[in-house]
């Protein structure tokens, strides 16, 4: 075989197995970023199941509360009004590289979570309230889901920072760029969180 023909074969085993390689190493990281997508889209699922359990126990907890007629109406008023909102703001995983709606969706959960803490806060001075066995349930149901809420919240901005790490770091950045995978928006704490609520009674 000439010298020719074998340094040939060389380059040319060379340029397959290097091939073979850049195409392993881009499947490798562009199914990680896939896997780690899903995953952040499965912590959003979770998210979005308890806001639905909230969403879904504030009707019977304003008409409990709607049943002693001396409570202020501003206050349920305010209640379903957040809930509407609410209802009002739809966003699904495919909107969560989205800072607009992400933190109009964010905006609509923290005022109905504002509200639903004026609403208990104005019980106390309503010992009836207090007393109603119904209301004492609908309140543990609630405190529970927020509970789930927050923890939820805390899983799903890990997993968002385990992928927005990843799309970031070079040189898998490059294929994150190139196949569309944009980072997504993390839940904050609302403004109002830096101040301690106001309670009289």
């Amino acid at each position: 075989m000439k010298k020719g023909t074998i340094i040939l074969l060389v380059v040319l085993g060379v340029l397959i197995i290097g091939a073979f390689s850049i195409f392993g190493w881009y499947k490798n990281t562009y199914n990680g970023f896939v896997a780690m997508d899903q995953g952040v889209e499965a912590s959003w699922a979770q998210v979005q199941n308890q806001y639905q359990r909230r969403f879904d126990l504030v009707p019977n907890l304003v008409s409990t509360v709607q049943g002693v007629a001396e409570f202020e109406k501003e206050t349920y008023t305010a209640v379903a009004e957040a809930r509407a909102k609410v209802g009002s703001v739809q966003i699904s995983a495919g909107d969560l590289s989205n800072p607009a709606l992400f933190s109009q969706f964010s905006q609509a959960q923290d005022g109905l979570s504002s509200a639903l803490s004026r609403l208990l806060v104005a019980v106390e001075r309503y010992p009836q309230l207090k007393a109603n066995e119904n209301f004492l349930n609908l309140q543990a149901q609630l405190e529970g889901t927020e509970n789930r809420i927050s923890v939820e919240r805390r899983k799903f901005n890990t997993s968002v920072q385990g992928y927005n790490t990843a799309i970031k770091q070079f040189p898998a950045n490059i294929i994150a760029g190139m196949s569309g995978f944009l980072p997504k928006q993390y839940f904050q704490a609302s403004a109002d969180a830096q101040s301690a609520p106001k309670v009289e009674f």
